[in-house]
């Protein structure tokens, strides 16, 4: 318990619906996504129904209470450690007789339990019809349908709650087969008084045997090594029994088990190939599917352009005529007048224009489905380059933020895949170095040349890549990637997504933007920001050819990337529109390169410090700052050429 307030978790397999309904219920606490395991830590909320608060914590997907990966240990922690007072193990409906596995391997905890049919428009579009009376006969606990992406549903899991947490009614664990049972009941009766159980004696004996597929001493303490001799003969014989390893035979019980119950409980009629099928065929085709990966994503950028052009041009105005009717003015609260104006409508008429469209298709995109399948597309070419096939994930999660993709890597097994999807996914242009594209390259030069930057930072992270292949060699496993079914968003879902991330961007971005402005209009005053000019200008103006002016802003632009942008108009002393008459097409697609790929702004490169230590942090930050200063010398070298 948990300031004495009922602790419910929600488990489930990855792309259940599970962090939806979670949403639904407790109100947009975390992001939902499309790429099992993206989610690595939990998010929780407290909830109130019918004068009762509820804490709820929704865990990672996992496919097993076997752990093999982090995600999963993260699951066990809160089942096992932190006993909860009822679990709600959400299915996805039309997957059902594949998710009761889960189910059953959690009904052997003998924990109160409720199970949720999950997206049961789509079981209902497969042509699946669910006895749910009977299946609660068959696992022994309320079973409740929802179609969280709607809301449907809802009221009636959160009574189902409240019941079972009034009635503390465990279910009853499954049995599987007589030569199975034998062993598991010969080894509950051999487990001495000082064992470390796990939720029961059955689970512990059971997890016992199984534990062969992870570090099966887990359980087993060195100080009942007459203990581990039996386990170990156990095995042997169900092994022996079935010519399988002993882990092998128990899933396979659970798995005959579950489609034995999906079979008397679930009839299903023939359904018709509909077009969303059909569409679906045709987007994972061998070859016209990567046809669409360029046209979707091209079409998107251009059509975040095509809304984010105009808009910024008239939301400019109003800002622009006050910028310069204080020009007249050169006294102290005229230029710190004029700094607040530049921090306010930079964020209103340069970052929302562009930021507000990305994070609302990027998120209809997401629960689409279709991210899932840009995944699968890019392994193969993932692979050639020397990256790992579950890094695809992380690296259309970094279009969002780099953050929460760098997180991501923890579901990678080795500690080498980590480090160089990490290293790599700074590179990934996210929303904000996008805002900075889009607002400068696209709007001045046009979106062709915006387009042509983003293929350029494709075949940049495809080269580091193959240099890092050979610092860090190792060989890349196959992509385990679940593809989830082809879904119409909710858009109250893809809203509260959008919404999430523009808070955060008010709250925590914005604040800066403004006092880095009103700040820099200070130093300009006082004239002290030429000391940070003068110190950077064998950088800024020497090798890169750019105004030593800028140099300041490359200090905002490590808070926040899109700062770098808005200090920029600061810096030089115009607005927006006037920007290409102090600055040449060469200076402005240098500075954009280079602000692109210097050092990772503050978040990132905190993340990287947490998750992989401080040596991979300054590693990425040389690594970043020298790709930036070469990429930037040899666009101001090319340019100058042509």
């Amino acid at each position: 318990m948990k300031d004495n307030f009922p602790v419910i978790v929600f488990i489930g397999q990855p792309n259940c619906g599970k962090s939806t309904l979670f949403n639904s219920i407790a109100g947009y606490k975390a992001q939902t996504s499309n790429f099992p395991g993206t989610t690595v830590t939990h998010a929780h909320s407290e909830v109130m129904w019918k004068g009762q608060v509820y804490s709820i914590v929704d865990l990672p997907g996992t496919y097993s209470l076997t752990p093999s990966e982090p995600q999963e240990k993260v699951a066990l922690t809160h089942i096992f450690k932190e006993k909860p007072d009822l679990i709600v193990n959400v299915i996805d409906a039309s997957l059902l007789g594949r998710s009761l596995e889960l189910t059953l391997e959690l009904l052997e905890l003998e924990y109160p339990m409720i199970v949720v049919l999950n997206m049961m428009d789509l079981a209902e579009k497969k042509g699946m019809s669910i006895r749910v009376e009977e299946l609660e006969k068959k696992l022994g606990v309320p079973v409740v349908k929802t179609i969280a992406i709607h809301g449907l549903g809802t009221k009636e899991l959160l009574d189902s709650v409240e019941k079972a947490l009034i009635s503390r009614k465990a279910p009853i664990a499954p049995r599987y087969a007589k030569e199975v049972e034998k062993r598991i009941q010969k080894l509950i009766e051999a487990l001495p008084e000082d064992f470390p159980i796990i939720a029961n004696k059955r689970f512990t004996a059971i997890k016992a045997i199984e534990a062969e597929t992870m570090a099966a001493d887990r359980f087993i303490l060195e100080s009942h090594k007459p203990l581990k001799s039996m386990i170990d003969s156990l095995r042997q014989e169900i092994s022996d029994w079935r010519e399988a390893p002993a882990y092998e035979v128990i899933s396979a019980e659970r798995h005959h088990l579950a489609l034995k119950i999906f079979e008397e409980c679930c009839q299903v009629r023939h359904a018709r190939v509909n077009w969303v099928e059909e569409l679906d065929n045709l987007i994972m085709h061998p070859i016209f599917g990567y046809f669409f990966l360029l046209l979707i994503f091209a079409g998107m950028f251009y059509l975040i352009f095509k809304i984010g052009s105009p808009l910024e041009t008239w939301l400019l105005k109003p800002f622009e005529s006050l910028r310069l009717s204080l020009q007249s003015h050169h006294n102290l609260l005229a230029e710190l007048l004029n700094g607040l104006i530049q921090g306010i409508g930079g964020g209103i008429a340069i970052v929302f224009p562009y930021f507000i469209p990305l994070l609302l298709l990027m998120g209809f995109l997401e629960d689409l489905g279709y991210l899932a399948r840009a995944g699968f597309l890019l392994d193969t070419f993932m692979h050639r380059i020397g990256l790992h096939g579950k890094s695809v994930p992380m690296f259309i999660l970094g279009l969002g933020c780099n953050v929460p993709a760098i997180m991501a890597t923890r579901i990678l097994e080795s500690k080498r895949d980590r480090i160089v999807t990490a290293l790599l996914i700074p590179f990934v242009p996210c929303a904000a170095r996008t805002t900075i594209i889009l607002a400068l390259v696209a709007f001045l030069l046009g979106p062709w040349w915006a387009l042509g930057f983003y293929f350029f930072n494709l075949l940049l992270i495809a080269f580091l890549a193959l240099v890092l292949k050979k610092f860090f060699k190792y060989s890349s496993p196959g992509l385990i990637l679940e593809i989830p079914s082809l879904k119409l968003p909710s858009l109250k879902n893809i809203w509260q997504k959008t919404y999430f991330n523009l808070k955060e961007f008010v709250r925590f971005a914005w604040p800066i933007l403004i006092g880095g402005s009103v700040i820099l209009s200070f130093l300009s005053y006082i004239k002290f920001d030429r000391v940070f000019n003068t110190f950077l200008s064998p950088l800024v103006s020497g090798l890169l050819g750019l105004p030593s002016n800028l140099g300041v802003t490359l200090i905002f632009g490590f808070l926040r990337k899109e700062l770098s942008l808005l200090m920029m108009f600061q810096a030089l002393g115009v607005g927006y529109q006037q920007l290409l008459s102090v600055i040449t097409r060469t200076q402005l697609l240098t500075f954009v390169a280079f602000v692109s790929f210097f050092i990772p702004c503050l978040s990132t490169l905190a993340i990287i410090w947490k998750e992989l230590g401080r040596r991979i942090a300054f590693l990425s930050v040389a690594l970043n700052l020298s790709v930036a200063i070469l990429v930037s010398w040899l666009i101001r070298l090319l340019f100058s050429i042509l």
